[in-house]
């Protein structure tokens, strides 16, 4: 028996439950869409009002916990609350619903929105929502062994899910202990949480008392939202956005559970980006500006601030790309065994529980022919260049799957940025299909890598793969039924919606788009050569782990130093200090670090996501009301 099926065996004896607990019910699908639902509408407020969304699975698991013992309670004992691996499932439909189906609405419908001023026709929207969310859920399927029972990539956030269910369900001494763990740090986080949120709430409810509340408290106990650092890295006072500590804990847990590696790869992808080409850039500007055989894209006259990470999303991105299809062609006969239905001579102690793969070409099928007919006939993209999309969702779903197992970080932007580059070289001039291209893979990516992330929790707490793939495709209807009309309803008009909403996550699609309009030649010189040393980068590190096992621990991981070059420097902070936090607790005290490690970090991200979720529902509400 070989190392992998050992693994799955000692799974397969000591964790698995999915035989002797409930799991996928109606009650559990029922309650996963409708909070799914409303999870979806907030999730679409706050990618129209900051450019991103928040993951809904913890938040849905606490508040379906709350509904049902309160049932219970109210019935006299006749209604049962869920057991944990009905929760487990519901938290699936839940997050497929409330964030895989609201992608592509946020950015590429936005964004085409800004561009023609009119909507698109309903069965447009739903189309590709339904159909791009399918295709990220299919996708997964070959990737779930390889990342979660192999690799063991942690998720963060899967593993939060689940110690937040161990919590919520847990029993005798040893679980008690772990359960007050994991109550601190929500506790903690959730203080944060709401301290974080209070301008929003203020602002939205001014003139009612929980606006004033809200202001009161905020005034009170102020919380920035950036602790900037006043470092002069840049001439003549430029300063450097998300250049500082985001005060917080949510990066803190998450850093203490990724690990020490990958959290100070991405701090060391920042540092370089911040403190190497950042001021070389800007130098570039300031003395040449407007020549365009310079180096430039990230400062103009008048600027108090850069974002050295629009630059940096070229190298980042292709870093992350070839890294994620070098480590796939090393892997190639694990993957081809997959595909072959088995493994060779060696099949899996659990094959018989896990996604068959003939369930990915039962749904890739129809859902590419529906793509590429929608694609054709709503804006003209060919039938090859409809096939591309789909085949670039599987390469950009690979690595928003790493991203998001190794960091908790699905870079959904980079990964549309991706497309729209490949497309401004196909189809010149054409800002439809660069943003709709763009709008299948990056949708499709982070649905690929939400499933994962649900599937880590149910690995971690013994549940049966086929039963949670289920409710995860089953939640993409709820959160379709729900996202469509919401859109519409929050956009009846471009001057209604851009009045309301900044849509920074729209506009920096339509930014690209306009950019690329022309072809690759609009490309600064300077992004051109980021993503040939990234890819030659990408390339590289995953070569020299595998052919020098022994450099490994002292070589940046490739994802970490992409992922660093494409988000805030303030995020890599945080992720590296939680991981430096963990490294030293563990020296200090091995026994009690692997205790009340996990359970507490997970508090700390389950804490704060839980009641940023709770304000973004409230602000959400108001604004769906006017």
């Amino acid at each position: 028996m070989d190392e992998d099926a050992a693994k799955d065996l000692k799974w397969l004896r000591e964790v698995y439950q999915g035989d002797h607990a409930k799991q996928l019910t109606l009650r559990a699908v029922m309650t996963g869409g409708l909070l799914g639902m409303v999870l979806s509408i907030s999730n679409l407020y706050t990618t129209l009002k900051l450019g991103w969304g928040f993951g809904v699975a913890i938040t849905a698991c606490v508040l379906s916990h709350v509904l049902w013992n309160g049932m219970k309670a109210l019935s006299g004992g006749r209604m049962s609350r869920m057991t944990m691996l009905e929760n487990n499932c519901m938290q699936s439909t839940a997050s497929a619903a409330g964030y895989s189906t609201g992608g592509t609405v946020g950015s590429a419908f936005g964004a085409m929105y800004l561009y023609e001023g009119v909507h698109q026709p309903w069965w447009v929207v739903t189309g590709m929502v339904l159909l791009t969310a399918a295709l990220g859920v299919f996708l997964a399927i070959p990737m779930k062994r390889r990342m979660i029972q192999h690799e063991e990539l942690p998720f963060p956030s899967g593993i939060a899910a689940a110690e937040t269910l161990r919590g919520l369900y847990s029993e005798g001494r040893e679980a008690m202990k772990k359960a007050r763990a994991l109550v601190l740090g929500i506790a903690a986080g959730g203080l944060f949480g709401v301290l974080k949120n209070l301008p929003a709430l203020a602002e939205t409810y001014a003139g009612q008392w929980l606006g004033r509340f809200a202001a009161w408290w905020h005034g009170w106990m102020p919380m920035p939202e950036l602790l900037k650092f006043r470092w002069d890295v840049l001439p003549n006072g430029i300063r450097i956005s998300g250049f500082g500590f985001e005060p917080g804990v949510l990066m803190l847990g998450a850093g203490m559970i990724m690990g020490l590696r990958m959290a100070l790869s991405m701090l060391l992808g920042s540092a370089l980006l911040c403190f190497v080409i950042a001021p070389y850039l800007v130098a570039q500007d300031i003395a040449m500006a407007g020549n365009a055989a310079v180096p430039h894209s990230i400062w103009q006259p008048g600027m108090e601030e850069v974002m050295p990470r629009r630059w940096g999303v070229w190298g980042g991105t292709a870093l992350m790309v070839f890294a994620s299809l070098t480590s796939f062609a090393m892997s190639w006969r694990t993957l081809l065994r997959a595909l072959r239905f088995g493994s060779g001579g060696n099949v899996s102690p659990i094959a018989h529980l896990e996604v068959p793969i003939k369930w990915m070409w039962i749904g890739l099928v129809p859902i590419t022919i529906g793509l590429v007919a929608l694609l054709n006939v709503a804006f003209g993209l060919g039938i090859f260049a409809g096939l591309l999309a789909v085949a670039m969702s599987f390469v950009l779903a690979l690595v928003a799957c790493r991203a998001t197992g190794e960091a908790d970080t699905t870079p959904i932007g980079a990964m549309g940025k991706v497309t729209q580059l490949v497309y401004a070289v196909l189809v010149r001039n054409n800002p439809a299909v660069n943003l709709m291209s763009a709008g299948v893979t990056a949708s499709a990516a982070g649905s690929a890598a939400d499933l994962l992330t649900d599937l880590k929790s149910g690995y971690l707490l013994g549940a049966n793969p086929q039963r949670q793939f289920l409710a995860q495709f089953y939640g993409i209807f709820f959160g379709t039924l729900a996202i469509v009309p919401a859109w519409y309803a929050l956009a009846p008009s471009v001057k209604g919606l851009t009045d309301r909403f900044p849509m920074p996550a729209a506009n920096a699609w339509k930014a690209m788009a306009d950019l690329l309009a022309n072809g690759l030649g609009q490309l600064p010189q300077s992004a051109v050569w980021a993503v040939m040393i990234g890819g030659v980068l990408g390339i590289a590190l995953p070569l020299i782990e595998v052919k020098s096992p022994r450099l490994r621990a002292w070589m940046p991981s490739a994802m970490g130093l992409g992922l660093g070059m494409i988000v805030d420097f303030s995020n890599s902070l945080g992720f590296a200090l939680g991981a430096l936090i963990a490294w030293a607790w563990q020296r200090r005290s091995a026994s009690s670090e692997s205790v009340y490690k996990v359970p507490l970090a997970s508090g700390l991200v389950a804490g704060e996501s839980l009641f940023a979720a709770i304000v973004a529902i409230l602000c959400a509400a108001a604004g769906m009301m006017g």
